[in-house]
């Protein structure tokens, strides 16, 4: 008895301890992420680990039936087949992917999806690696019920990297309540082509303003503090030059030099990653005969040996393949995987590609090493989330979070800040709420052109238009609506009717533009870009696959402003687009023009706001908007020499990059430079509000240097701030020059600053420079 006792107290004390030995090491939360990691590493097979690398397709994943939702059996085919360790767009919803309100996955159904998911994989699988979830979250979750903010070209548009910032951590917080955990945003391509169909995506034409914004963006998102639990692993988009395609053809080889990507395509990469990213999506194109996703010095000299990224690099859909079957410099999809692989990316968004590396490294053509690598990079991050202990998600939470109310009045407000105006004569805005109103044209009551591209089927009533907007303002009574035209077809037109109805008005404001909106009747290729086709005219000019050869309104929305104008009455238009579009007609006749962009799902109440004088617009041109499209490109820090005009007209844009109109005025004064130390000045002034309404001011500090070793901009952006100053207040305004600020790419490719002379300006935009001294470097 006494024996037997003796056993089971060894028992008690040595069974724990025989337990703790047979728990693998990657499962036990004290270890460190790299011994985790490691561990893993060392327990898998090839197949597991190539799995890992690869992010197929989501949104065919999960079966919803009778209001409940599990995983699919082509998820459970993928996961015994492929073993892969990402999905993409599980949560989409469009036309693409062919998932509607009613088949689609509402907040709480993401995130028990999103549950099913991980808990096939975790209790399943020999390892039980969870998943990542990434879902495109560039103006809100691309996702039904998730707030819809403006675009990109919008958000740049209030350079006010403060709300941006508050913007995405709205958008994460929605992104991993349902269950995500990578979200693919921002999109840093400088875009200097305004006939590309991606410029909505994009903050503009400038380097310095995409640092400030996309920097905003991914602090808001988290910081790279994943292990938050509202922080999302945040994906740059596209490395490299993507916005500058020959022709404007998206996709398109961009012609660029290595100094080039230096001085300003990279910096805002560069910037972005030191404020917390993760992860990096290569582009379609190819640079000097390297598609960047077979680009061993972009992947892996600049991102890993130079910048020391951390995080993992990915294919942009099917752009592996690309590289066999649209820049042909690989025979097969094996040769064109070993190339991406080998040039140091990371993982396959699409998973049609790297499943070929298996063979690969069996018959020597790639070292396992290579593959073990880039797994690490993937797995170190799951572990930093915490995903190992802390899969799964909350649906009553999703349900009550997600497109709350605090989000639905951020979106208010980053669409009024957002919101340009470029022409107001003799201050006919803001508007008296006694006069009648006709409110017409295609975007004036159309809910999805206000949204733009990556966006969601919308439910009744979530999306505000224009002329609901309106009709918040002034009593129903007072408006007359018509439509007058559609953005493209031509096939059926109100024009008579739309001057009827102005005849009849006080005052005209009619909504023209572009649309992003996608429908079921467009065809798409399997990158999702849309088709361009004569059969079916919907209203999508713009949006990815939808580039244009010129920037003229289509339709007949020109003759629809023309006609409005002939009756005399004073006419406000109003562009909602995508792009810059042409805005000459519009420049010279109508008595008051302004911009919204694709201004989301609260853009009519913005736009109203701003109409009726309950905000006053301060939105600046991210980008320049042309003439012609024979100007382009018009962006306004090319390098010297400044260019001549043409013959039949200026080479200036019609407004330039910065430009936009207050329903105040600000005066500038008292410019100084004071030395803090080597390669370090500060730059102070003061601005006053001499109008009679409060309002905000974006100062502008460009600088140019004057003579250097290489080719120069005219000018360039160095900082910005906008500030709110009420009537009558004045304010000191003060940045700092440093070093950065002040050097060049000299001519052995190293960054250098050369003593000389420097024009240090500061102004209202790149053409309305207001104060001017010069700064000697010695």
């Amino acid at each position: 008895m006494k024996k037997d006792f003796s056993f089971i107290i060894a028992l008690v004390f040595v069974c724990p301890c025989l337990w703790a030995q047979q728990v693998a090491g990657y499962k036990n939360p004290s270890l460190s992420v790299e011994v985790r990691t490691q561990d893993l590493l060392s327990r898998m097979t090839l197949e597991e680990k190539v799995g890992q690398l690869l992010c197929p397709l989501g949104w065919e994943m999960y079966e919803k039936l009778d209001g409940k939702v599990r995983h699919a059996e082509k998820f459970e085919s993928l996961i015994r087949e492929k073993q892969a360790g990402m999905l993409w767009a599980t949560f989409r919803a469009d036309p693409w992917t062919k998932k509607t309100i009613e088949n689609g996955l509402n907040p709480a159904l993401a995130a028990e999806a999103s549950n099913a998911l991980q808990r096939y994989v975790m209790e399943n699988t020999r390892l039980g690696i969870p998943l990542f979830l990434a879902e495109e979250s560039a103006h809100g979750h691309m996702a039904i019920g998730a707030t819809v903010f403006p675009t990109g070209i919008g958000q740049a548009a209030t350079w006010n990297p403060a709300i941006i910032r508050e913007m995405a951590a709205a958008i994460a917080k929605e992104v991993r309540l349902q269950g995500g955990h990578i979200g693919y945003g921002p999109l840093l391509d400088l875009s200097r082509d305004p006939r590309w169909s991606r410029v909505e995506e994009s903050y503009g034409e400038d380097p310095v303003l995409t640092a400030r914004m996309g920097s905003a963006f991914v602090k808001g998102a988290g910081a790279g503090n994943i292990h938050e639990s509202h922080a999302v692993v945040s994906t740059l988009k596209h490395w490299i030059a993507y916005g500058i395609p020959e022709g404007g053809h998206n996709g398109n080889t961009a012609l660029v030099g290595e100094r080039e990507l230096q001085e300003n395509f990279l910096p805002p990469f560069k910037a972005t990653i030191d404020a917390g990213a993760l992860s990096v999506m290569t582009a379609y194109n190819a640079i000097d005969g390297i598609p960047c996703t077979a680009n061993a010095y972009l992947l892996t000299d600049v991102l890993r040996d130079a910048w020391h990224f951390q995080g993992f690099s990915i294919s942009d859909l099917g752009s592996i393949e690309g590289i066999s079957h649209n820049h042909y410099v690989a025979e097969t999809v094996e040769e064109a995987a070993i190339l991406a692989a080998a040039a140091g990316l990371d993982a396959d968004l699409g998973s049609n590609a790297f499943p070929n590396l298996i063979t690969a490294v069996r018959n020597n053509k790639i070292s396992e090493a290579v593959i073990d690598t880039a797994v690490c990079r993937i797995l170190r991050l799951k572990f930093k989330m915490g995903l190992f202990e802390n899969p799964y998600v909350h649906p009553e939470v999703a349900n009550e979070n997600v497109r709350s109310a605090p989000h639905v009045r951020l979106a208010r407000k980053v669409a009024q800040e957002a919101i340009v105006l470029l022409k107001n004569k003799d201050r006919i805005l803001p508007l008296s709420r006694k006069l009648t109103m006709a409110v017409i044209g295609p975007n004036a009551d159309n809910v999805y052109n206000m949204l733009g591209d990556y966006t969601a089927p919308q439910d009744s009533g979530v999306v505000k238009t224009v002329l609901d907007g309106i009709q918040t303002k002034i009593n129903p009574a007072q408006i007359t609506y018509v439509k007058g035209c559609a953005i493209r077809d031509t096939s059926h037109s109100e024009i008579a009717e739309a001057v009827r109805a102005a005849l009849k008005s006080d005052i005209v404001l009619v909504v023209v533009g572009g649309s992003s909106a996608r429908d079921f009747k467009t065809r798409y290729i399997e990158t999702g870009a849309a088709v361009v086709s004569q059969e079916t005219v919907s209203d999508m000019e713009s949006g990815e696959g939808f580039d244009r050869i010129s920037l003229d309104l289509l339709g007949h929305q020109q003759a629809l402003l023309q006609a409005l104008k002939a009756t005399g009455k004073p006419l406000i238009v109003v562009y909602i687009q995508g792009r810059p579009l042409n805005m000459n007609w519009a420049s010279e006749h109508a008595d008051a023009l302004l911009t919204a962009w694709y201004p989301g799902q609260e853009g009519g109440h913005a736009i109203a706001d701003m109409l009726f004088g309950d905000y006053n617009p301060a939105g600046r041109l991210p980008i320049s908007v042309p003439r012609h499209t024979g100007q382009i490109p018009v962006y306004y820090n090319k390098k010297n020499p400044r260019g001549h005009d043409y013959v039949e007209m200026t080479a200036a844009p019609l407004y330039s990059f910065g430009y936009g109109l207050s329903y105040t005025t600000f005066e500038y004064r008292n410019l100084r430079i004071q030395p803090l130390g080597k390669y370090k000045y500060e730059v102070s002034l003061f601005v006053k509000n001499t109008g009679a309404h409060d309002g905000d001011e974006v100062v502008q500090l460009y600088l140019r240097d004057e003579y250097a070793s290489t080719v120069q901009p005219i000018k360039q952006l160095k900082h910005f701030e906008r500030i709110r100053l009420k009537k009558g207040e004045e304010r000191k305004v003060s940045f700092v020059l440093s070093e950065n600020d002040l050097s060049i790419i000299g001519r052995d490719m190293k960054r250098v600053v050369e003593p000389g002379t420097f024009a240090v300006m500061t102004g209202a935009s790149s053409d309305d420079i207001r104060l001017q001294e010069t700064l000697v470097v010695p």
